[in-house]
């Protein structure tokens, strides 16, 4: 071999050496899990995103639109600065898939998302925040958030259907979903309910990660299911009791980790909740946020809803 083609080789080398690693940095810097806005028919939804490797070359992740729950992306498709991702329909109107497109926008994400029915819609992303966990956390004082009497402290998001009789907190029927005034960071919460047959609830620790409430007696744990963070931490045992009886959660939330102990049972131990699920109110983790109680699902009741905050 002469010089001139040892030299072809060197060049040709350095260009995939450069290129390679150009290309591993974009990748890299695509990685993570991103708190998402859809800009959509003028409201801002919260949603999430996941991307991450899948072997040496191929791009996956996971998804949380405004409702449902979290959903596989089979691959994530790089194309120069862009990259591409589509999600089947799940509880969206009928229609073709959604598809989603976007680019690198300083230190967050952007792009654009075709809906079901094919309208476009804007949205950015911005990366998640690290949630810090305190190892020997220090607790407050108890604060009950429901006071037995009236709906002091909470409101509905839409028109009002919850009642109060005879000390129990009601919603009679599928309406509006109730959000408490005050708002948490880290905190232990315990919280009794009653859910008739076949109803479905759900009690969302600062208005993003909903721990599900549904009468679920006798069968398998599943994250969609009682106990369960909504389609990400499945429990290791179904502890529900057989609908209309009252049951109770204690949950401890600091940073992302959560334990929850359903009717006495520990259920989920000190787990990483990833993101944001369904229905969240928005997609500021790293903020405090309040409690929502799920109202338009079906019938539900409390009788007890008590907060203890960690302080500093």
């Amino acid at each position: 071999m002469n010089i001139k083609s040892k030299l072809s080789g060197v060049v040709l080398l350095l260009f995939v050496t450069v290129f390679s690693t150009i290309a591993a940095q974009d990748t890299k810097s695509l990685e993570g899990t991103w708190d998402m806005v859809i800009f959509q028919e003028g409201k801002e939804l919260p949603s999430w995103l996941e991307i991450k490797h899948s072997g040496v070359n191929t791009l996956v992740g996971r998804f949380v639109y405004a409702f449902g729950s979290a959903r596989p992306i089979s691959e994530v498709k790089l194309n120069d600065e862009t990259f591409r991702f589509s999600i089947p329909r799940q509880w969206e109107p009928q229609g073709q898939d959604m598809e989603f497109e976007g680019m690198r926008d300083g230190d967050g994400l952007k792009g654009t998302m075709v809906y079901t029915d094919g309208k476009k819609y804007d949205w950015t992303a911005t990366r998640a925040p690290k949630l810090i966990y305190v190892e020997d956390p220090k607790w407050g004082e108890p604060i009950a958030l429901f006071n037995g009497s009236d709906l002091t402290g909470w409101k509905a998001l839409g028109e009002n259907q919850w009642i109060v009789e005879d000390g129990v907190l009601k919603s009679p029927k599928s309406g509006a979903n109730l959000v408490s005034e005050k708002e948490f960071k880290d905190f232990k919460v315990h919280v009794e309910f009653q859910v008739p047959e076949g109803s479905n609830s759900g009690f969302y620790l600062r208005g993003r990660y909903e721990v599900q409430i549904t009468d679920d007696f006798g069968k398998d744990p599943s994250s969609v299911l009682f106990g369960g963070v909504y389609g990400f931490l499945i429990p290791n045992e179904m502890a529900a009791k057989p609908a209309g009886e009252w049951q109770f959660y204690d949950i401890t939330l600091i940073g992302r980790r959560v334990t929850v102990v359903a009717n006495g049972q520990t259920i989920i131990n000190e787990q990483n909740i990833p993101g944001i699920t369904g229905g969240a109110l928005d997609s500021k983790e790293g903020e405090p946020g309040p409690f929502l109680i799920q109202g338009d699902h079906g019938p539900v009741s409390f009788r007890a809803i008590t907060v203890i905050p960690r302080v500093d």
